[in-house]
């Protein structure tokens, strides 16, 4: 079985062709364009590959109401030429193909749930820290939908008392995204955090931030398990400074055993950096049957 995989970023396209078992067996990336340069690019790529559905994990926010007529768009991005574009309507239309569709990091999520870290478990979040900070749920089986989908990139969160930093979401001036993506580490700084790997104040501050959030997740959501990927965590140095500063901000609140195996709870991603395409495959293999 051919399955065609899209994940849609804001700054790349990365498009692949895999089977049921989440084997990549080709693999394409072009820059995130406008959609009219963008997607005949994409078509191009798979129109010859025979796949026999598609997925895509898309940049958003989105649509994923099947019942609304907005249903497959990308909706109130901050990529304006992409504002309210129906990406799985032009994709489908053109390929005849099913198309499975979610974000790109509850794709992630799906990736890790099918065949990383959150495999075997009742239910995980993914949560990827790069160019911006996004959260995949997946839980009792599937992605987690509501109204819209989570958003838990953007929950507000106390400042440092000693971080005067404006932050660098233009919505918000202390969400997460603002406060510890990898743009808001490179303003903050003046440096590119693959610069900084030396400064422990750095990193320390940046725990801090994601730590909350994390407590956050724990208090509403309850996961399992918590997987942290993204650009930002391949900072290793990151993951036991987070641990401990779950635990001093949680105060013994929550006990159980998987806290108290901290290291194996708050992990980080499992599949080399392929969990957002391998989830796609899965997107694709779900909606096909």
């Amino acid at each position: 079985m051919l399955l065609g995989a899209l994940e849609a970023g804001g700054t790349k396209m990365v498009l692949a062709v895999g089977n049921e078992n989440g084997e990549i067996l080709d693999r394409a990336s072009i820059p995130t364009e406008t959609p009219e340069i963008t997607v005949p690019r994409i078509i191009e790529y798979f129109k010859d590959k025979n796949i026999e559905a598609l997925g895509i994990g898309s940049f958003g926010p989105v649509d994923l109401d099947k019942a609304s007529k907005a249903y497959g768009h990308i909706t109130s991005t901050p990529k304006l030429a992409w504002v309210d574009y129906d990406i799985v309507g032009e994709i489908k239309k053109e390929l005849q193909v099913p198309v499975g569709f979610d974000t790109d990091v509850n794709a992630a999520a799906l990736g890790e749930a099918t065949w990383g870290s959150i495999k075997g478990v009742p239910s995980g979040i993914y949560i990827t820290v790069g160019t911006g900070v996004g959260v995949g749920v997946y839980m009792n089986g599937q992605l987690l939908h509501g109204m819209l989908h989570p958003e838990a990139g953007h929950v507000l969160l106390s400042r440092h008392p000693e971080d005067n930093f404006e932050g660098v979401c233009p919505y918000h001036p202390n969400c997460m995204e603002g406060l510890a993506s990898g743009p808001s580490i490179e303003k903050r700084w003046n440096q590119k955090a693959i610069a900084l790997a030396d400064r422990k104040e750095v990193w320390e501050l940046e725990a801090y931030y994601l730590a909350q959030g994390i407590v956050n997740y724990i208090l509403t959501l309850s996961p399992h398990k918590i997987v942290l990927g993204g650009g930002v965590m391949h900072q290793e140095q990151l993951f036991p400074l987070i641990r401990s500063q779950v635990i001093t901000l949680l105060n013994g609140y929550v006990k159980t055993a998987r806290l108290a195996d901290i290291d194996n709870y708050i992990v980080p991603a499992s599949l080399n950096d392929n969990q957002g395409i391998m989830g796609c495959i899965q997107l694709a293999k779900m909606e096909l049957q």
